[in-house]
């Protein structure tokens, strides 16, 4: 027997709803939990089912899309195919983050694309890094909708504020400021955060060029410290320090880093 696939429809227009649910209909695998008309009660519905995908439209009045997921991510991140009209700046960046989208009037093949992909997602239990794209693609909204507001930019990329990882068969979102230190493992990097450790899709050169170097410093070629939880610094031999965490972790600060953390 398959596996079924809960799914929410979210629409402000009752043809666009009616759309996707005709579609759905013919689908054995998929169950409709429900369908919202605006942002507020798409939360509501998301935070109540917990479905496995959503099918959010992106312009509504009140709480727009990104914000409807924005808003549930800290409860439920599901799989989501954006859908929008004539946007051609969404469907850009929808583009530049390898997020699915469908663009109205959307085909049957167009949409039983973007379900078969949703399958896959699905299929896998939620891939991290497909929604540590999507918390990526949610932060640039945020941070355009801030826009008078100062933000951290390095050469055109924006400084992560978060990653998704697996935790107990789901995923969930950790915030950069829950960091004690960055480990290396090979082409992973493994994320320690009070106490409990995740690994993440990303090498380290990767995240010593995406966090905020105010905030975090690369103290040896496999560690990266969150400089707040640093305890303190002792010398030790050949021009190397030891480094102490407030937690009690000792690691060693190499003397080829030691500008970086100075700085």
């Amino acid at each position: 027997m398959e596996t079924l696939i809960k799914a929410v429809i979210v629409d402000d227009e009752p043809l666009g709803r009616e759309a996707i649910r005709l579609r759905l209909a013919d689908e054995p695998d998929v169950a409709i939990a429900g369908e919202a008309a605006n942002g507020a009660d798409a939360v509501e519905l998301i935070k109540k089912t917990r479905p496995d995908v959503v099918f959010m439209d992106v312009k509504m009045p009140g709480l727009d899309g990104f914000e409807v997921i924005e808003t549930v991510s800290a409860v439920h991140l599901p799989i989501v195919v954006f859908v929008t009209a004539h946007d051609v700046f969404a469907v850009k960046a929808f583009e530049q983050h390898a997020l699915d989208y469908l663009l109205k009037p959307f085909t049957a093949s167009r949409f039983a694309t973007a379900l078969d992909r949703a399958r896959f997602e699905v299929a896998r239990a939620g891939d991290p890094e497909t929604h540590q794209r999507l918390i990526a693609f949610l932060d640039e909204q945020k941070r355009q909708r801030e826009s008078t507001k100062t933000t951290r930019l390095r050469a055109g990329e924006p400084y992560l504020a978060r990653f998704a990882v697996h935790r107990n068969h789901r995923i969930v979102l950790i915030g950069v400021d829950d960091l004690d230190w960055i480990e290396s493992c090979a082409n992973y990097a493994r994320l320690h955060v009070q106490g409990a450790s995740h690994l993440v899709r990303m090498t380290m050169s990767e995240l010593e060029r995406r966090l905020d170097p105010s905030r975090f410093a690369r103290i040896h070629r496999s560690a990266i410290v969150r400089i707040a939880c640093i305890d303190q610094i002792v010398p030790a031999l050949h021009g190397d320090f030891n480094l102490t965490l407030r937690d009690g972790t000792a690691l060693k600060l190499s003397r080829n880093y030691r500008s970086n953390l100075q700085a």
